[in-house]
């Protein structure tokens, strides 16, 4: 099973109950085609369901697997010989659990699974690994020698490499801290109402982690959780600037641009902006519009490096995109996925989608026109989180590449070697081929040299 189990943000389907705005605890994949809303109906403002209990939610915990040390040797599996266009440099599979994050820099990739263990790996090799007390690693974002994880009990924990010895990791702290979880606990103005009957400091998530976000420009670090909240955080001080009460529903995904506006998905099925202003020695973020509401939840987001394209994923399999003129407009709807897309990465012109259907697909913006490249095959589970980076051993022979990290419930971590110039045709014809012996017509519009106008119609490609 690809699960979290007793976790808060739960609806049914038939019979299937979910526990994840993303993920079914028991669906098969055909189950991930359809994700509605898990906000119940007859909820009134401010509450929660009864039955929403946060847990550590997977069926790895009790699992033998789940007693290994974080600096357990995982082998890579190289495949650097004839390597196709868009082609797998290696893989990882990992003893402990589902892969639910991971974060790239430089060269190192950091990963986090339902084990609670953060493993950091360099040049394909194991490097380093700690482990998190409790929780689930739902998230991780690197800012300097901080590297931030976020998890399902609803903490932020704050690691910093040792400066003696960088394959060291040390825990410096959580957020919040506890000297402002004290000086908040004394104002009774300070507790909100989270559930029925329950209240918590404003301070604190009291959900689980989906998501976290760095504007490191301003030194910010950005949180979201199924509590429905989205939380500013200063790097500097650790101290929490403010709570967004920000969707209906769980909070699935937070994107803070570089021109001060933050992206917000949720399983409401909307995707909101907000814009930053200073607000004395804080921050206030305002509304500005809604992109984005329909039935279905919103699972992913990605904004691209200019903060020109906002991308947003769906559990219906879609990705719907806005572009930046005088405002945001809605651009488009790229259609390459037949479950839903779990995760989005933005690098270059490029965007990266995965999803449910166990693929990743690798989309080039020209303009207005995306145009998928390849898509990538070789996971045997849900693809729920991806990272990019840009191989610098290619800027010396002018084929624009990237190293793409992929992270699944399959229990590994992909490592693919991506062009940003040409279409793999022959990857895309042999997909075509066994799409077309299995009578499904579902990815037609993905076919080589086709592409995605403004309108979301198939158009001829332009280049």
């Amino acid at each position: 099973m690809f699960a979290e189990t007793n976790s808060n943000s739960r609806t049914k389907h038939g019979n299937v109950t979910y526990s994840d705005p993303n993920i079914s605890s028991t669906a098969h994949d055909e189950d991930f085609s359809v994700r509605n809303s898990s906000v119940s109906a007859t909820a009134s403002p401010g509450y929660y369901e009864q039955t929403r209990l946060s847990g550590e939610g997977s069926p790895m915990t009790m699992s033998p697997w789940n007693q290994t040390t974080p600096f357990t040797k995982s082998p890579w599996s190289r495949y650097e010989e004839n390597l196709p266009q868009n082609g797998l440099v290696g893989s990882l599979v990992r003893e402990e659990g589902h892969i639910y994050s991971l974060a790239a820099t430089g060269d190192l990739l950091y990963t986090g699974s339902d084990s609670k263990n953060i493993r950091v790996w360099k040049n394909l090799k194991e490097y380093s690994g700690f482990k998190s007390s409790s929780g689930l690693v739902k998230a991780i974002v690197i800012s300097g020698e901080k590297i931030f994880t976020g998890h399902q009990d609803g903490k932020i924990r704050v690691w910093k490499v040792s400066a003696k010895n960088p394959s060291v990791h040390r825990r410096s702290g959580t957020l919040p801290t506890l000297k402002e979880i004290f000086k908040c606990s004394i104002k009774p103005s300070n507790y909100v109402e989270v559930r029925r009957r329950r209240s918590a400091l404003w301070i604190k998530h009291s959900d689980a982690i989906s998501c976290l976000s760095l504007n490191e420009d301003q030194g910010l670090l950005y949180s979201a959780s199924w509590d429905r909240t989205v939380k500013v955080w200063r790097i500097s001080d650790s101290k929490c600037l403010e709570s967004i009460n920000a969707h209906v529903d769980a909070v699935n995904s937070v994107v803070a641009s570089t021109e001060g506006l933050v992206f917000t998905g949720s399983a409401d099925g909307s995707v909101k902006v907000w814009r930053r202003e200073l607000h004395g020695k804080g921050t206030k973020h305002s509304f500005v519009q809604t992109l984005l509401q329909q039935e279905c939840a919103v699972t992913a987001l990605a904004v691209n490096q200019s903060s020109s394209v906002v991308y947003g994923g769906s559990s219906d399999g879609l990705v719907n995109f806005w572009q930046r003129g005088k405002q945001l407009s809605h651009g488009g709807v790229l259609r390459g996925h037949k479950l839903a897309v779990l995760c989005l990465a933005a690098a270059g012109n490029l965007v990266f989608s995965g999803s449910a259907d166990k693929t990743i697909c690798v989309w080039r913006r020209d303009g207005d026109v995306h145009t998928c490249l390849s898509v990538l095959t070789g996971h045997t589970g849900p693809v729920k989180c991806l990272a990019a980076e840009e191989d610098k051993d290619s800027s010396t022979t002018g084929d624009e590449r990237w190293i793409v990290y992929s992270g699944s419930l399959d229990k590994s971590v992909k490592v693919w070697s991506v062009s940003a110039q040409a279409i793999d045709l022959s990857q895309m014809a042999a997909m075509q081929q066994q799409l077309s012996l299995e009578g499904d017509t579902s990815w037609s519009s993905v076919a080589p040299g086709h592409s995605f106008t403004s309108q979301g119609r198939s158009s001829q490609n332009r280049r």
